[in-house]
């Protein structure tokens, strides 16, 4: 059950024998909307002790994000999985991968479940929304495969996987950051929750339209059924960078807003539980959150950064 907490920060020095401790940056009334009980022990000293402090953000790289929009048993979708995975694997810390099993008519024959050689459901509500949303709304999405990077728009913000490639380094050539990103996050293991702190900066003031924020909880990988290319079911397929739903069960986030700023910058907070894998395990190590931020009239995603739940 979610509270709304009014947390009062008193903003001093505490002084110890050996060091003092840096106030916290945060104003001193702060008004959060999170699951106090995922933390274990009194959210009190959460506050004054836990509550995570940020430093100037060094970043000077605008990160991509590569949506594929696929499906299980979408026979050419597993050679575009396996060029989005080479293209972070060729700049792991700079293009990240979301696999969001969703078609232009939202839940499609690709993704349902077909007993007994495909009996994993890979959607989730919020992937199905996104799907369902741009079907209807952007006509450069006819099925699957389909993909954006960082959803700059090309005619379409939706390409096939021929246009990914130049895409991508283009836009790592280009490197306009408009918006830099860092974030924090506890996790406790005793309740499966997750704190998640966010700083937005917004570099370029001329951007006047709608920022909003957006947290993908991606699953890195799962051994399950895949139809290939030959028409061959693949059982032991690895399914990478799963899109499992989004923070807050939000499809397309919310706005950042006037309340959000502190001296110039955004800030956003979120609690979650961890879930399980899709094979019903729980490995906290194998889940990561990516988190972007980008332009509500064009869709255009200006940075994206990851969080792993675990470091």
């Amino acid at each position: 059950m979610k509270n709304l907490i009014f947390c009062c920060l008193i903003l001093s020095t505490l002084v110890f024998s050996s060091c003092d401790r840096v106030s916290n940056p945060y104003p001193e009334v702060i008004v959060l909307d999170l699951d106090t009980t995922l933390y274990p022990g009194n959210w009190s000293d959460y506050v004054a002790n836990e509550w995570p402090e940020f430093s100037p953000n060094t970043n000077n790289n605008r990160n991509i994000i590569i949506e594929d929009f696929t499906g299980h048993k979408c026979v050419f979708c597993p050679a575009a999985a396996d060029l989005a995975h080479l293209l972070h694997e060729n700049n792991p810390s700079r293009v990240f991968t979301a696999s969001i099993h969703a078609g232009p008519d939202g839940k499609g024959d690709f993704q349902t479940v077909s007993l007994p050689e495909y009996p994993i459901d890979f959607t989730n509500p919020q992937g199905i929304e996104i799907g369902l949303y741009f079907g209807q709304n952007d006509d450069g999405f006819p099925g699957n495969p389909r993909g954006t990077v960082n959803r700059v728009n090309t005619g379409s913000i939706f390409q096939g996987p021929g246009s990914w490639s130049s895409m991508v380094s283009t836009q790592l050539a280009e490197n306009v950051l408009n918006v830099n990103m860092q974030s924090k996050l506890n996790y406790y293991e005793e309740t499966k929750g997750a704190f998640l702190h966010v700083e937005i900066e917004k570099l370029n003031t001329s951007i006047t339209n709608d920022l909003a924020i957006v947290g993908y909880i991606i699953e890195d990988s799962l051994v399950g059924d895949q139809k290939m290319s030959d028409n061959s079911h693949n059982e032991t397929y690895i399914h990478r960078d799963i899109h499992r739903g989004n923070l807050n069960n939000q499809a397309f986030g919310r706005i950042l807003k006037s309340s959000d700023l502190i001296n110039g910058k955004y800030y956003i907070n979120y609690s979650f539980i961890v879930p399980n894998q899709l094979d019903g395990t729980y490995n906290p190590g194998n889940m990561h959150v990516l988190l972007y931020v980008y332009d509500k009239a064009t869709f255009e995603i200006y940075q994206v950064i990851k969080q792993k739940i675990i470091n």
